[in-house]
C-alpha cells in the first residue's frame, strides 16, 4: 500500500510515520541538518497536487519556504526533497550545480522554469545528492548564524 493509501486526507500521520515510510539514513539526515541549521519544525500537511499528492513535511523560515519532503517513491526507502530555485537564487543554484551530482544538474536542466523559479523534486539516493541538496537549501535560505559563548 502506498504512503497517500495508506494515510488519506483524513487520517494525519505523525512524525515517526513519515520517519518509517522513508526509512532511509538519508531522509533521518536531511531533517536533523534542517531542524539544527534553522532551528525549526516541519509542518505536516496535505496536498492534493497531482505531482504529489498527500500528506508531506514542510519547513520554513518566518514567511520563506526551505523545502518539502515527500516519503513515498515508488521503491521504499527513498523520499523526495521540493526546493524551489526562484529568481534571485537562479544565478547561484547555477554556479553551484556546477559541482553537483550529475543527476540534479540534468534534473534541473529538464525541470521548466515557471514565472522565474524551478521547482526541483530531488529524489534524494545517496551522500553527494544529499550533500547537493543541503549546499541549495542553504542557497536558498541562509541559516541563521550561531554565536558561541
Amino acid at each position: 500500500m502506498s504512503w497517500s493509501q495508506q494515510y488519506t486526507k483524513a487520517q494525519v500521520p505523525a512524525a515517526e510515520d513519515f520517519d518509517r515510510c522513508a526509512a532511509s539514513p538519508y531522509w533521518t539526515a536531511l531533517r536533523a541538518f534542517i531542524e539544527e541549521a534553522y532551528g525549526v519544525s516541519p509542518h505536516i500537511e496535505y496536498s492534493g497536487c497531482s505531482l504529489a499528492p498527500g500528506w508531506n513535511m514542510k519547513y520554513r523560515k518566518g514567511s520563506r519556504s526551505i523545502c518539502t519532503l515527500y516519503p513515498d517513491l515508488p521503491e521504499a526507502g527513498q523520499f523526495t526533497c521540493l526546493v524551489v530555485i526562484g529568481r534571485r537564487e537562479k544565478d547561484r543554484a547555477e554556479a553551484l550545480l556546477a559541482a553537483c551530482d550529475p543527476y540534479l544538474r540534468d534534473l534541473y536542466r529538464e525541470v521548466g522554469g515557471t514565472g522565474g523559479s524551478r521547482w526541483l523534486m530531488i529524489a534524494v539516493t545517496s551522500a553527494r545528492i544529499l550533500e547537493d541538496v543541503k549546499a541549495l537549501l542553504q542557497l536558498r535560505v541562509k541559516p541563521p548564524v550561531t554565536r558561541e559563548r
